[in-house]
Formats: structure tokens, C-alpha cells, sequence
């Protein structure tokens, strides 16, 4: 595969408020492990970081919902969470917290690096406090009458009837989301602005040459820029944070302030890699600083579209704006949204399937293939039900479980579980080698791109092709009449087999190793096949042993369709 490379990947982190729904799934976590996979079957160094965004005013919520400190709350959601994604088989090398003392750390270490360069500001304004909470509101816990055209229940940041932009002191009758009351003021409260109109031509020269992102990255990248960025708070009244500090302590008169949540979570992708330096006694710089060694890695992130713009514009404000030699992202991956049968998942309203109820249902590995098959990247992409059912039955238990189940009991009864020698390969095992050899070419460039629904499409028709060999070719009628034949034939697919399961890793990784063990087939025979390899249908040598692996999908059966419409609100 030529020289290895080094890829760091990171997805969005995911809220601590709540276990995710497939949406957030499939938006960047789950597409961040097809890719890390894909790059380790190649060869390629890997280093893929998650983490759990825990900061900010839902997570203070949550947790007095919960009855809980808010440390103890987020203690047992990031558990929950780890175990979800455990259960859909994300790979990543460390799932770490922005709550970390090392993400801590590091987040005061590069607003004091802004401070120094003349990027950051402390200013008066005045905000909306409630005096009932005790406290000062955050710009979407405060509703009220829009100013513009009069819509009773417009947030403090956006009226959602006519679109108008809000300051929420423009409200007319503001109440507090959290407890309804009116007893509102408008008092004045420092905080710390980061001057991004600064940065913004070195951060329009790195988007004019960042051309390996997607159309949807770049434009909504652009769209801000042209738009003129805006100097931005980055600390907030709130007691669960990052403490605001100033030459390593306390800064005079933030007490009782944090730094933003949207200030710290990129950040956190570093800070969980130095949790992961910590725990296995590796070198996180060579991952993230150029002076370091990390010039020569290729930085991968993947997104939903509403967090592009923190992570084209503002993060890298940051970044270059500390004056440090940083890694700053080579490509960005933006998904649109995954909707509910064209509406949003909603845990009030019952609407959509959870990671964790999903696992409940069915292994992960079914969730995947739909997902990633049917992932939002040119468009918004509705989940149904009986469009998962079908992608279950027609791709993983009609084509790639059946081509596996056939062949290989065909083999086991027939040549006693061995590969059988004996017979040459003709024409149409010649033509086979020729459509794998385009295939996984094509194949190699849908991951290469990260073009997950051309890459899944492309990895099925290969399964298909493999299914009308084994059909035409038909073994159990040649071995009455030609052993050798048979042979050839039974071997082949007992080859396809192995291939398949290597092509398919990526996407369905826990039911791919259990056909590669049951294949018996080494660590080294795991990786990804190359195109050119003229020995795909020949890695299995004559006698080796296998076993038949159990059934690999269940069909979904239309009542249980029926079942879970009703459970999770589905049919439109």
C-alpha cells in the first residue's frame, strides 16, 4: 500500500446532556470510524479521539433534574454514552472529557496565549439576569415577545416565526425558560471577547486552500467570512466550566465565571489527547504540534452542518491566533441532517430511536449498514423503518449473509471443512478477478473520498457479484460431474468469502471478524485488499480448515415493524 501515513481523526464530541439518537450518530461518529477502520486495514498510523462535551448551562440543568452534583451527573453520562458507543463498535483510541483537568488546562493555556497576542478583550454588557434563578439567563433560556413581529414565544437569540436575529434584552416580557418567572432584570457583567475581525484574513487564506472539504463545508465557511465575523464572548456566568484565569490564577473579578462551552469543546480534542498520552505513554505532540513532528500528519474531522462553522472560523481563530504551531484540520467532513420520517427525533415527544434503545433491538451492526448506506451527505436523509428493514433483508441476510452461508456449509458437507485443490480457474473466474479488480479500485476511492453511500453501494455490488458467480457457476450441480470443476469453484468462494468480510470490516467490523475467524484467516491476511493483488481468489491455501459461522442477520419481520412504529412513533 506504499508508505504509511499518519491520520488523526476526530468526531464532533458529543453532548453530555442525553444519551444521542442515530441522527447524531451517523452525523460524525459513526462515519470517523468507518474512516479511522479503513485507514488502519491500509497500514496507516491512527489516532482516533472522541470525547464527551460537558460544560455549559443544559448540563447544570440536567443534572438538578437529575437530583445530582453536576460532576456525579456527568460521571454517569459519560459512562452511558461510552458503553452506547462501545455497542456500535466506534473504534476510537481514547473517548475522553472536556471536563479533564488536562482539557482545563489547556483551554486557560490558550486564552491567556489570545490574551498576550491582543485577541481578547474584556468588555461591560448588559445581559438578562433572573432573580428568582439567581442567575444570569443564557442568551436561549430567555423567551418572550419578539420586538420584530410580535410572536409570543421567541428565544432570546432567534424569533423562530419571522427569523429575526435577537439580542435577548430587545425581548418585550422576557421570562426565564428554566422556571418561567418574570421577575427579570437587566444588569451589567463583564466578560472576555475574542476579536475574531483579526484573524479573519488568515482564516479566509487557509479556507481558499482547503480544498479537499465538501461543498458544504467551504460555503458555509465562506458564508460567515463574507458576512464579516464578529468580535465573540467566550466566558459565560455559570459555576460548572473552566475557571477564567490570568498568568496562571485566578482572573480578578470572574470569580464566579467560566469559560464557554463552545470556547473549550474543540479544544477538548486536544485535551483528550493528552488524556491518551497519560494513559498509555505515548507522545500527543507529534499528533497536534508542526514544531513536533505533526506536519506531516493528514488531521481528518468529521461534523454535522451546525458545527461547521465553530470549527472553520472560530476554533481556528484560536489555533492560529495563540501564535503556536499547531495542526490545524487538512479535511472536514459535513453531514446534513438524518431525520425521523422527515421530522425531528425528539426524546419529549417520542419521536425516533436512541443508541441505546436501538441496541435493545437489534446488534449494532445492523444500525450501521442503514446508516452509512443511507448517510445525510448531499441532502438531508430521512430514517424509516420499513426502509431499514429492507436494507437488513435485501442487503446483510439476502446477499451478503446467504453468499456466506451457502458456500461455506456447501464447502463443509461437501470437502469436509478444507479448501479444496485440484482444477484451474477458467473464464469465469477470469472475469470475476477482473470486476474485483474494479471494484475494489472504485471501492478504494469511495473511502479515499469519504463518500460513504457510493462506498456501501459499491461494497453490496460486489457481495451481488459474487452471488451471481456462486449462481452461475453452481458447484452442487458440478461436483456430480466434475469434481475439479467443483473444486475451483468452491474454492473461489470460499475465497470471496474472506474477501468480502475484509471489504465489509469497515462498515460492519463486529460481524466481519466473526466470518474472518470462523475463516480462520491470520492477522495479516485482515488488511485491506489491494486491486492489483492477482492472488484475491487464491489467499486461502488448499486444506486450510473453517467452520461455518452461524447465521450472520436475522431478517426484520414485519411485526416487529409494526411493534416499534408504535414504540417510537414512526410511519410519518
Amino acid at each position: 500500500m506504499g508508505v504509511m501515513a499518519r491520520f488523526l481523526i476526530t468526531s464532533a464530541l458529543p453532548y453530555i446532556n442525553g444519551i444521542k439518537h442515530l441522527g447524531n450518530l451517523v452525523g460524525s461518529m459513526l462515519p470517523a470510524d468507518v474512516h479511522a477502520r479503513y485507514r488502519r486495514m491500509q497500514g496507516h498510523e491512527v489516532l482516533f479521539i472522541c470525547a464527551t462535551d460537558e460544560h455549559g448551562t443544559p448540563a447544570e440543568l440536567a443534572a438538578a433534574e437529575a437530583g445530582q452534583s453536576v460532576r456525579a451527573y456527568c460521571d454517569d453520562q459519560h459512562e452511558i454514552q461510552k458503553a452506547a458507543c462501545a455497542g456500535f463498535h466506534l473504534s476510537f483510541d481514547h473517548f475522553g472529557r472536556t471536563s479533564h483537568p488536562l482539557n482545563h488546562a489547556r483551554t486557560q493555556h490558550f486564552a491567556e496565549a489570545l490574551e498576550r497576542a491582543g485577541l481578547i478583550e474584556e468588555r461591560v454588557t448588559a445581559q438578562v439576569y433572573s432573580v428568582d434563578d439567581g442567575r444570569f439567563l443564557p442568551d436561549r433560556y430567555v423567551e418572550g415577545t419578539c420586538p420584530v413581529c410580535g410572536y409570543e414565544d421567541a428565544r432570546g437569540d432567534q424569533c423562530d416565526n419571522c427569523g429575526s436575529l435577537l439580542d435577548p434584552v430587545q425581548l418585550k416580557n422576557p421570562r426565564s425558560k428554566i422556571s418561567g418567572s418574570t421577575n427579570i432584570e437587566i444588569r451589567d457583567t463583564a466578560h472576555l471577547f475574542l476579536r475574531q475581525p483579526l484573524m479573519e484574513a488568515r482564516v479566509r487564506d487557509w479556507v481558499d486552500a482547503s480544498t479537499q472539504w465538501p461543498h458544504l463545508a467551504r460555503s458555509i465557511a465562506f458564508k460567515w467570512l463574507d458576512e464579516g465575523l464578529q468580535d465573540r464572548s467566550i466566558t459565560r456566568d455559570l459555576s460548572w466550566g473552566i475557571k477564567v484565569t490570568q498568568d496562571g490564577a485566578p482572573r480578578p473579578g470572574f470569580d464566579s465565571k467560566v469559560f464557554y462551552v463552545w470556547f473549550d469543546a474543540p479544544i477538548g480534542y486536544i485535551g483528550a489527547t493528552e488524556e491518551w498520552a497519560a494513559a498509555t505513554g505515548q507522545d500527543w505532540q507529534r499528533w497536534w504540534r508542526t514544531d513536533q513532528g505533526a506536519d506531516d500528519v493528514t488531521y481528518v474531522q468529521f461534523m454535522g452542518k451546525d458545527n461547521v462553522a465553530f470549527h472553520t472560523v472560530s476554533f481556528p481563530v484560536t489555533l492560529f491566533g495563540s501564535g503556536e504551531p499547531w495542526k490545524a484540520v487538512d479535511r472536514l467532513k459535513a453531514f446534513n441532517w438524518l431525520t425521523w420520517y422527515g421530522g425531528k427525533f425528539s426524546t419529549s415527544g417520542k419521536r425516533g430511536i436512541f443508541m441505546d434503545q436501538a441496541l435493545e433491538l437489534l446488534p449494532g451492526d445492523y444500525w450501521r449498514w442503514y446508516l452509512l448506506a443511507n448517510a445525510p451527505e448531499s441532502s438531508d436523509a430521512a430514517f424509516t423503518l420499513e426502509g431499514f428493514q429492507s436494507a437488513v433483508n435485501a442487503d446483510l441476510a439476502n446477499v451478503f449473509g446467504n453468499f456466506v452461508n451457502r458456500i461455506t456449509r456447501f464447502a463443509a458437507t461437501k470437502m469436509e471443512g478444507r479448501v479444496p485443490g485440484g482444477g484451474a480457474p477458467g473464464p469465469l473466474e477470469q472475469a470475476l478477478a477482473a470486476r474485483l479488480a474494479d471494484g475494489i479500485a472504485a471501492l478504494t476511492a469511495h473511502h479515499d473520498a469519504m463518500d460513504f453511500r457510493k462506498a456501501a453501494a459499491e461494497t453490496r455490488a460486489l457481495w451481488v457479484a459474487g452471488n451471481e458467480y456462486l449462481q452461475e457457476a453452481a458447484p452442487w450441480s458440478a461436483i456430480k460431474t466434475d469434481p475439479e470443476r467443483a473444486a475451483v469453484v468452491v474454492r473461489t468462494g470460499l475465497n470471496l468469502v474472506t474477501l468480502f468480510a475484509r471489504l465489509a470490516a469497515p462498515f460492519i467490523p463486529d460481524t466481519a471478524q466473526r466470518v474472518l475467524d470462523a475463516m480462520a484467516v491470520p492477522a495479516e491476511g485482515r488488511g485491506w485488499p489491494g486491486a492489483d493483488d492477482a492472488s484475491l481468489l487464491d489467499t486461502l491455501p488448499p486444506g486450510h480448515a473453517f467452520e461455518p459461522p452461524p447465521v450472520l442477520f436475522a431478517k426484520i419481520e414485519d411485526t416487529q415493524v409494526t411493534a416499534w412504529a408504535e414504540q417510537f412513533g414512526g410511519g410519518g
